[in-house]
């Protein structure tokens, strides 16, 4: 996460309940960062590497990703013996909204070294974790109905485009589902000497590992986190070093389906006034 330019302190009264709770110090200071695009999250700057406090926007709307605090919680209990997900800490209830707390991952944003991804997410594809997810798109029926779902939200002419665009590739659903992130986008996976860090789990699911994969490897969420899509070798490295081959030879036939799903979001949310969106929209739109 990054550092933004003009710090802003959370809620005085989060504060307080934080102190009062023996979680920060008396005079703690705070610093904002940037790790996703949805809610306020603070660094608490301590000597020993610091916490993170995300308080997470009540009644947002996202038609692709989640926002769910408790599921956060969950997973980051869940996944603390891994290694690859920050240490909760503590949870609660606010009255802008839920908020977690957890110790601060090092490193930075991944910008490079896609084989090492892969092989995270087989890791995580690979558990069989206690936590209570909802399920996730299975199939190309549900990805139709889903990405349908998001063009209806939209208006412009860009949306007929769109529908006719849809893929008519018939794939079953999957009984091989599993704990997936979600969101692994650049910006989520942490690089340190050590290795890396999945954050921000507020949208997980119990689906189809095809779609982790989607996430990460779709042009227009490189281009809006790490400033360019993979190149064809990095998709390479990326997809030997999950090494799956039921699960990507999946993926290839349902590549169109996420790239046509993508797209719907993409054009939703530059219509909701977020421009950079355009051109994850051209990007998605050469995939199919």
């Amino acid at each position: 996460m990054t550092p933004l330019s003009d710090p802003i302190t959370p809620p005085l009264d989060l504060v307080d309940d934080l102190r009062d709770q023996g979680l920060i110090a008396k005079g703690a200071q705070f610093q904002t960062l940037y790790g996703g695009r949805t809610n306020q999250v603070w660094k608490v700057l301590e000597e020993n590497g610091g916490k993170v406090l995300k308080l997470y926007r009540a009644g947002l709307r996202n038609p692709l990703f989640r926002n769910d605090a408790e599921l956060e919680a969950q997973c980051l209990t869940a996944l603390e013996p891994t290694g690859f997900a920050p240490r909760l800490r503590a949870a609660g209830q606010h009255e802008h909204g839920r908020w977690v707390f957890y110790d601060h991952a090092p490193g930075s944003p991944w910008r490079k070294g896609a084989a090492e991804v892969g092989a995270l997410l087989r890791k995580l594809h690979t558990l069989n974790l206690p936590v209570q997810a909802p399920k996730g798109c299975n199939g190309s029926a549900d990805l139709a109905r889903h990405g349908q779902s998001i063009l209806d939200g939209c208006v412009s002419r860009k949306r007929h485009r769109l529908e006719q665009l849809k893929p008519d590739e018939q794939v079953p659903p999957t009984a091989n589902t599993c704990l997936i992130h979600g969101d692994p986008v650049a910006g989520n996976i942490l690089a340190a000497p050590s290795g890396l860090t999945l954050i921000d789990w507020q949208c997980p699911a119990q689906g189809d590992p095809c779609e982790d994969l989607a996430l990460f490897l779709s042009p227009a969420m490189q281009h809006l986190y790490r400033g360019a899509a993979l190149t064809q070798e990095e998709e390479r490295e990326f997809l030997s070093a999950y090494g799956h081959t039921d699960t990507l030879e999946r993926y290839q036939v349902l590549r169109r389906w996420y790239a046509w799903r993508m797209a719907a979001y993409c054009l939703w949310r530059a219509e909701n006034g977020a421009g950079d969106y355009a051109e994850g929209l051209e990007l998605e739109l050469a995939t199919l």
